[in-house]
């Protein structure tokens, strides 16, 4: 994505298994961005299995901008019951510092759209940190709706495990 002289191209590509190394380094500095950097519990040897193993449960996109890796996305269906149609779930979506304001983040959300929409998909969501203003101000410029009376939820770790053994 170029705006001319000012912004580098910006090349967006499917991450491969050769990637993986360089995906779970990003993944970790967006934890550290994110304030949680001792979050990441995942290896590399598991986001292989997770991208490219026998059932895939997510895809990753890669950013490059002036030869080098400026971002990713990662990102996995959803269903809405409603609409009886298939979604995209932005699971995490990350610029590196030096590249951020020059049209990485812009791409990635667009090619993901774009690949929503290819797979009949009828919406594309993720969540933000309340405090991250940069990435909100640049939700809303993009025209995303901020879904204030639905509040995310979560069960994992032994919570997960009490209410699947039927003790929650």
């Amino acid at each position: 994505m170029s705006d001319g002289a000012s912004r580098p191209a910006v090349a967006i590509r499917p991450a491969t298994r050769a990637d993986v190394p360089l995906l779970h380094r990003l993944i970790v500095a967006l934890a550290e961005y994110e304030r949680a950097p001792d979050a990441v519990t995942g290896t590399p040897a598991m986001l292989a299995q997770a991208l490219f193993g026998e059932r895939p449960a997510a895809e990753a996109l890669l950013a490059e901008s002036r030869g080098e890796v400026a971002g990713f996305a990662l990102f996995h269906g959803t269903f809405s019951t409603w609409e009886c149609a298939p979604g995209l779930w932005l699971e995490d979506i990350y610029v590196l510092p030096e590249h951020r304001r020059a049209g990485v983040g812009e791409a990635l959300v667009r090619r993901i759209a774009a690949l929503a929409l290819e797979r009949g998909c009828t919406r594309l969501e993720w969540a933000a940190l309340d405090w991250n203003e940069p990435a909100l101000r640049f939700y809303r410029r993009l025209g995303a709706e901020v879904l204030d009376r639905w509040l995310l939820h979560r069960l994992d770790g032994e919570r997960l495990r009490r209410v699947a053994g039927g003790n929650g």
